[in-house]
Formats: C-alpha cells, structure tokens, sequence
C-alpha cells in the first residue's frame, strides 16, 4: 500500500489486527528448556489455562505432547520468584506442584505420586543425584513464625526422607555435582546482598553416605556476583564472576582461578529465579554461550583447551536458556520481528530448527515497528540507553504536522533489562499510533557493574532521571509529541513510574501495575528474598528512614498533577495492594483522575488471559480519555474517578 492509499487518521486512533485478544489466546510464556536423551522437556506457561505452567515433551521423531497432566501446575514459590522447579533423568521427572508446593516424582507410565509430606516446605533448583538415589535441591521452610530459613537439601527418591546438607546462611542456589558424584559446587549469600551484587562459590567433597565434607570457598564476596557454577565433562567447575566489572567466564583447576576470555560484555543475568542458564558444555572442551553487549545477545563457542571463540551467526538478539548435549545446542531466541522460541541448533552442520513458538501466529511485518537502539545523555553528564520503537501500520497515516503519543516503559526489577524479542504487548501500542521508548536506565543489566552500580543508593532519582531524559530526548528530537508523553511499568517499574509522575514534571499520564507507593511499607511487609534488598538502592531500614520518606510518592500526592491508572493483584505478596489502594485513595481525594483495577486471584504479575487482556485495553482506554483520541475499536470502558 502506497502513502497515498492509507487512511488518515491521526495518532491513536488507527485500528490494528494486534488485539489483546489476539495477545492472550496466541501467546504462552516458554522456558525451562532441558535434555534426556533424544527427548526435549520444556515449560509452557498458558494465560488461557489461568497461567498454568505445563511441562511439555518432544520426541525424537517430532511428536509433541503435554507431560503434566491437568490439576498440576509445575510451578514454585522458593523466593516467590520461582524458577527451577523440575529435573529429569531417564525419562523419569521430579517437579514441583504450586498448589500445594511438594514434589512430585512421574514416569511415562504413571501418574505424578508425591514424594514429600505436604506443609509448608518449597522447593526448587533440583540436582538428581542418581548414584545415590536423591534429590539435592534448595529448600525453604516456612513452618515457623518469622524469615524463612533456606537450605540444601537431599531428598530420598522413593521415601521422601531428607536431610540437610548445607545450612546457616540466608540464601543458596545452583547445586551442581561434578560428574563422577565426588563433589557438590552451590552458590551462596546473606543479606543485605542480592546475587547480583555479591555471592560465595563454594565446593565440598561428598561422601559415600552422601554427607558433605571439607568444604571451601572458591570465589566470591560481598562485592563479587558469582552466576551458574557448573562441571565440565573432564569435572573442572566453570563460573561467571563480575569481578573485573564485566560477568565473565571463568574456571577453577589446582586451586587457581583462570580467566577464559576476557570481554567487555556480559555473559550472566541478574538471578531473580532458579535455573537460568547462558553457557553450556557441547561435549569435552567446547561451551556454547551467550553473551550480551549493549543489550543485544549473541551466540558463541568457546575451545576450552585454546581459548578460541567464535561467534555464531543467528537471527536472533534475546537469548537465554543455553543447554546443550553434543553438538544439539537449545535455547530461547527472539528478536524484533521473532516471537520467543525453543530453538534446536547443530553445531556439525549449523542448521537451526524452531520446536516451539510462543505465538503460533502470521503476522505482516507492515504491522510490526522495528526497535532502533539508542543511547541518550543523562545526569552528571552519565549516558543511559534504551529501544525506541516508531509508530507503524501499513494500513494508516497520521494528519500532516501532527507527533506521535509516546509511552516511556520502565522495567521491573529494577536490577533487570528489557527485552529486544518481539513483544506483541509493544506491538499493541505502536501498532494503534504510539511511539514507545523501553528504557535501559541506569541500575539495569547488560552494561557491566559500574552501570549496574549507579542505582545504588540511588533508586528514585536515577531510574526517574533516565526515563524521564529518554522521553525528553525524542521529544527534543521531533520523534514524539511533548504534550502527550505518558509513562507505565510493572513492580519495581511501577515505582519509577509513580515517582517519576510525582517528582518530575515531564509526563501528562501513567500506568502503574502493582507498583510501589511506600517505600517503608515495601522495606517492612515483603518476603525474605527482597527484604533487604533497600538497603542497597536506597539504605538501611530504619536508619535511613529519612531517605524512604523522601522517596515515596504517597507522601507527595500534592505534587501529581495528572491522571494515572492502577492495575493490581489481591493476592501479591511481593508489593501488597494496599501500597495501590493508598494511592488511589490520596489522588481521589485531591480530584485527580484516576483508575483503579483489582484483579481477584492474581499474585506479582499477572497470569490469566482474561486479566492481561483487561489491564492492557484499560490502560489504552484511559489514555483516550486523557489525550482525546477515539480507539478504533471498542473497548470495555473503565471507571475512572475525577474523570
């Protein structure tokens, strides 16, 4: 279609095939790609299923079928977060039923047939240790009053029994046998640190009745982030450390610690769950890894024994999820205009073969906005980065002269990164007219330490400072149009999103989906894993009590001066809803347009189709109202208060 034989429409108003229904019956979520033998295993989480994880099997000859039967959920809350919730060895699987949290053990001739008593014990990150006949894996209690306690843990195949093998410290992770069974590698932190800013690596001999012995620590500390130890076939231990500012590889042998290639690139992401993989080994001396620069992945091997890396030519720019057995390499790949996939590699050949797609969709690239990378200046003269994605529809033109509507996305976490694989959640957006800018702000992951660093002590001023500077930078460029900038985000993101519509005057809208407004209330009422995470972007908690008032939007409501939507779920334990419901309640009484959307079952993030197909048409239905412009298509509208 020719300029001349588009629709004029302006901005906003364009009608798009990317519906929200089309997003929530298309879309699952994919991860926890793992190998037994000819088969592959991997984890479909379905909206269409109440956000039910599914453990999934693909057959040497193709065939694919559902594992886990209807009723089970292969999901843990170890952290809330999750992760590493299953293992399998000869065709027999062990995973975790979020339900009621214990593990179950499944054959392909029988039915899951629980292995622990039920209470309030959860599991994940699961080592099979088969020579024993165990489970090793992280346990975290629950059953008495105040933090729960974690562990490592052996867990008898057959009769449940277990015992603790490693104890005493706040958190472990990523147990790793060698491969003879001899020795037992796990990571290891206390708080306040989180895993990305500094763990301990240590190894221990295991003997022959399985109990753990003279333990030591390889690497690692407070000011040290260790990622995903991990055996090699001839059993040296292989570990990431950011120890010279960037995540790189590195090994163990006779007691030294020995660089493999030294980059400024990062070969790790931040740990938020269990299980997460960017290197694998593809048979003696050679690692397929991935590594990330300027936030873009890519692909590689690496010859252990010469050092020689090669990069492999992919169409992809997000990878994760690395395991590999022989020259099969798997992963999750995406990019711009590739939904996220299970992709099945051969080193030998270096043909490539999509298993699994997270949408099973066939869309025309005329609908689809390409990410341009861009990297904008800051405060004290710092340089931040982010994708700006334009406004594109084949089918439609704006009115001469007239700019685009921007929406600035700020990311959860805040130690974490945005995505470059297509995301139909975006396509939504640009697709109806908006131009969106998803910023990469200073703390986020992908840069190396120091970048990573600059949100310590300083969350609320330099993630706000960054998303606000982003939006300015493509204002002042002529991409968008500065009376209509508006800013949304999840979690952490949420915050950022609620300080930067509080404290500076830049956005005329926001969306805040399960976003904090207390920072004291986040520093009091949250789980173990996050409870002190304050201390390092902010302080230390009450000491510093000045900072987490000076920082909360809730005490400045006086200082927000346009509208803003909430969307949040009654059960999150991660950020409470009275952290939304406080803000709601401030901006109602002030006279200040505002939405507010509960969602009844929904914890940290939503799952259920029906749920993020609300909150994504609500969020574009209340900026219709704030920026006046007529969606295309009808949309449930919201209750909006003052409006």
């Amino acid at each position: 279609m020719t300029e001349d034989e588009r629709t004029m429409a302006p901005y906003g108003a364009w009608k798009s095939p990317i519906t929200s229904n089309l997003i929530v019956s298309e879309t699952i979520g994919l991860g926890g790609v793992a190998v037994d033998g000819d088969r592959v295993y991997w984890l479909e989480g379905r909206p269409a299923e109440g956000g039910r994880n599914v453990l999934v099997q693909r057959t040497g000859n193709g065939q694919t079928q559902d594992v886990t039967p209807t009723g089970f959920n292969v999901r843990t809350r170890v952290h809330e977060y999750g992760g590493g919730a299953f293992a399998i060895k000869n065709s027999t699987i062990y995973f975790s039923n979020f339900a009621d949290g214990r593990l179950y053990a499944q054959t392909p001739e029988t039915e899951p047939a629980a292995i622990v008593e039920e209470g309030k014990l959860r599991y994940a990150d699961m080592q099979l240790d088969i020579g024993r006949d165990r489970i090793i894996c992280v346990r975290e209690d629950h059953r008495e009053d105040g933090e729960a306690v974690n562990t490592l843990a052996s867990i008898d195949r057959k009769t449940g029994k277990t015992d603790i093998l490693v104890s005493g410290n706040d958190f472990y992770a990523s147990p790793c046998l060698s491969p003879d069974g001899s020795q037992l590698a796990w990571l290891t932190w206390n708080h306040p640190c989180m895993p990305w800013d500094g763990t301990e690596l240590w190894v221990a001999a295991v003997g022959n009745d399985g109990a753990i012995e003279d333990a030591t620590k390889v690497a690692g500390g407070e000011k040290e982030s260790i990622f995903q130890p991990q055996w090699s076939p001839e059993g040296v231990l292989y570990f990431v450390s950011d120890r010279t500012d960037w995540w790189n590889l590195y090994r163990w042998t006779d007691g030294a610690i020995e660089p493999l290639c030294p980059m400024d690139a990062e070969f790790a992401t931040p740990q938020w769950v269990f299980g997460m993989s960017t290197y694998a080994f593809a048979g003696e001396g050679r690692i397929v890894c991935t590594y990330t620069r300027k936030g873009l992945w890519y692909l590689a091997t690496l010859n252990t024994a010469t050092g020689e890396f090669r990069q492999i030519e992919t169409p992809y720019t997000q990878i994760s999820g690395i395991t590999a057995a022989g020259d099969r390499v798997l992963f999750l790949g995406g990019s711009a205009d590739r939904a996220t996939a299970i992709v099945q590699l051969d080193l030998a050949s270096q043909t490539s073969e999509i298993l699994r797609q997270s949408m099973q969709i066939d869309l025309d690239p005329g609908y689809l906005s390409t990410p341009k990378p861009i990297e904008f200046p800051t405060e004290n003269g710092a340089t931040a980065y982010a994708f700006f994605y334009p406004p594109t529809n084949k089918d439609y033109s704006a009115p001469e002269g007239e700019k685009p509507p921007l929406l600035v996305k700020s990311h959860g976490g805040p130690t974490a990164s945005t995505s470059t694989s297509l995301r139909l959640s975006i396509q939504y957006w640009t697709s109806r007219g908006f131009a969106f800018l998803d910023v990469n702000y200073g703390g986020s992951t992908g840069y190396g330490r120091e970048y990573r660093q600059r949100l310590q002590g300083n969350w609320g001023i330099v993630d706000v400072d960054d998303c606000a500077n982003a939006a300015l930078y493509a204002a002042e460029l002529g991409w968008v149009d500065r009376e209509r900038l508006a800013i949304a985000g999840g979690s952490a993101g949420g915050y950022t999103t609620l300080a930067a519509l509080t404290f500076r005057d830049v956005f005329k809208a926001g969306a805040s989906y399960y976003g904090v407004s207390d920072l004291e209330v986040l520093a009091t009422d949250t789980h173990k894993f996050e409870s002190r995470y304050l201390d390092g972007l902010i302080g230390p908690y009450p000491e510093r009590q000045d900072l987490y008032k000076a920082r909360s939007p809730i005490h400045f409501t006086d200082r927000l001066s346009c509208p803003t939507i909430f969307f949040q779920g009654l059960e999150d334990k991660v950020v409470p809803p009275n952290q939304a419901e406080m803000m709601v309640a401030a901006l109602e009484k002030k006279g200040l347009p505002v939405a507010y959307v509960p969602f009844e079952g929904e914890q940290h993030g939503f799952r259920k189709g029906e749920n993020i197909k609300r909150a994504l048409d609500g969020e574009f239905y209340f900026y219709s109202r704030v920026f006046g412009y007529q969606p295309a298509e009808d949309l449930d509208p919201i209750e909006i208060a003052n409006g």
